[in-house]
């Protein structure tokens, strides 16, 4: 009731509201151009989903697998000839155009005789499909009368991407998957699976097999924040090299990339668990990190040795083999250069390759990999600590830290996808008043929604360099699917539109969150309702 009444008061209080707000159709991320005319088309039980292009089937019937089983309303896909698609009434058409413009883009109309879907690729129908999604009612059993609309869309930035961490703790497939449907409902395409990190191995490795045997697992983890009291809690767990398939090709339908990450040559503690010998100092009793918050406090770097580099090698092949993505992320951030300082073998190989200093052995390592991950015709990702050593220009920079890390990278040559911790970690708490766990500080959703993405310092083709950004997961305390989806909803979806659409508007954008609510319940998610409580404030967060 809360929430709906202050979307009552921010209605009332805007004076000169857009015809799709006053039409009630709100679609998150907004469109690139819409108009909406008097009347609406019903779809029925006799609607069919048709298509004249076989790779569209699985399109038309993810449509009506969601229709089915959110609203109940049972759609049937159907195959037809293509010359036969211009004339058919009373049905959703979707065509794929082909037409080499702007991959994700589409059009969508819907008139009395029907609705059309066509886009400019297959990703295109997809996202027009996803529109219509938005168009439908948000509870099961209402009469699904669409209003009558025309929309020209496509998207601002070819990357729009979400992380999650499942190294902390860790989430089934078949939540992976529910994880991956909430990004196609955002029409965001880029899944970041951070498979690695000091406290367990979540990848099958059939050419290391103990980085599952022994690196899977823990002996027990923190309670409250950092540095938390320690409860024995014997945790862990790993996909096997067929439930990444799985998940690959789950994803691919939904024209989501998934984008892997192995981290090195820091947090490495669940490496040196297994092998030991990894190390710079070969102590038998490591094993997985039992607490956050390790950097610099605890031994996990890796040390440049030739069976050292003969397991990276014989793993980031294994892994690009195993992903179909373009992409390989090698993590390359909080690298404690202490351990390499106080070891005296390290201090010699750095000597035998006129190394300076222990930033051009952290991109000895980075650059070590990257000639792996490009043999296999893959692009090395890391995260922006990699330019502090230098690094090659064709290697894609995530800035973690502040937008200058991002500015500094795109003056250096490379491409980037923004995603600064204090914009896009949504593991961070949405209020100060929050009592769940969580890292210090907060970050409400009208400060994800300030994203700042292209700053006016750079040149135009700078800019034409910045891929898009994504929103990061972290899970040290986020335990369970309700905790994650609590901190997820509904700043991903202030992140999706910030990505796609080409111009923001916070008002509108807290205009459509009510039914972006409704969404959610129907969907079966958890969020948190804490924007309701921060409407009436003016810049909350600054």
């Amino acid at each position: 009731m809360l929430r709906k009444l202050l979307i009552m008061i921010s209605f009332v209080c805007n004076i000169g509201l857009s015809a799709q707000v006053l039409s009630n159709v709100h679609i998150i991320p907004q469109p690139r151009e819409m108009s909406v005319a008097h009347g609406t088309f019903r779809i029925t039980r006799e609607t069919f989903v048709v298509t004249g292009q076989k790779e569209l089937l699985s399109v038309a019937d993810y449509f009506c697998k969601y229709t089915t089983d959110l609203l109940g309303l049972s759609l049937s896909a159907r195959k037809v000839k293509s010359k036969e698609i211009d004339s058919i009434r009373k049905a959703i058409v979707l065509q794929n155009l082909n037409n080499g413009r702007v991959s994700g883009g589409y059009q969508l109309e819907v008139t009395n005789e029907g609705i059309v879907i066509k886009g400019n690729d297959a990703a295109g129908v997809f996202y027009g499909v996803q529109t219509l999604i938005q168009l439908l009612p948000v509870k099961a059993g209402v009469l699904a009368d669409i209003p009558l609309v025309t929309i020209h869309d496509e998207p601002r930035f070819a990357y729009r991407g979400m992380h999650l961490d499942v190294v902390r703790h860790f989430f089934p497939i078949a939540y992976i998957k529910r994880y991956i449907d909430y990004m196609a409902l955002h029409k965001m395409n880029y899944f970041h699976w951070h498979l690695t990190d000091d406290q367990g191995w979540r990848i099958e490795m059939k050419s290391y097999p103990k980085l599952t045997q022994i690196g899977a697992y823990r002996k027990g983890e923190i309670e409250g924040i950092y540095p938390g009291v320690y409860k024995e809690l014997p945790y862990g767990g790993f996909y096997t090299q067929e439930e990444i398939k799985e998940v690959i090709a789950y994803a691919a339908e939904r024209f989501i990339t998934i984008i892997p990450e192995i981290d090195i040559p820091g947090h490495c503690m669940s490496v040196l668990a297994a092998y030991p010998e990894f190390g710079t100092v070969n102590d038998a009793s490591k094993e997985c990190a039992l607490t956050w918050g390790i950097y610099n406090k605890f031994n996990n770097v890796l040390a440049p040795k030739p069976e050292v580099f003969s397991f990276l090698k014989g793993v980031f092949s294994e892994l690009c083999s195993l992903f179909p993505s373009p992409y390989i992320h090698v993590g390359g951030d909080e690298c404690a250069v202490r351990w390499w300082k106080e070891s005296e073998e390290t201090q010699s190989f750095m000597r035998a390759h006129r190394l300076k200093n222990e930033k051009e052995l952290h991109r000895y390592f980075i650059h070590y990999v990257q000639e792996v991950v490009n043999a296999k015709g893959k692009t090395l990702v890391g995260w922006d600590e990699i330019l502090e050593g230098g690094v090659s220009a064709d290697c894609v920079v995530m800035n973690w830290r502040k937008s200058a890390q991002a500015v500094k990278a795109l003056k250096n040559g490379h491409q980037v996808i923004v995603t600064p911790s204090a914009y896009t970690y949504l593991n961070i708490k949405e209020s100060r008043r929050q009592k769940e766990l969580g890292f210090p500080g907060f970050l409400p959703l009208e400060k994800v929604y300030d994203l700042p993405i292209l700053p006016d310092s750079l040149s135009d083709e700078q800019k034409s360099r910045v891929l898009g950004g994504q929103g990061c997961m972290w899970t040290e305390y986020v335990s369970t699917p309700a905790e994650l989806e609590f901190a997820l909803f509904p700043r991903m979806s202030a992140l999706a539109e910030r990505l796609w659409s080409f111009d923001k508007d916070w008002v509108r954008f807290t205009q459509k969150l009510q039914t972006q609510f409704d969404r959610y319940d129907l969907w079966g998610a958890n969020y948190s309702e804490t924007v309701f409580r921060m409407l009436d404030l003016e810049h909350p967060y600054r």
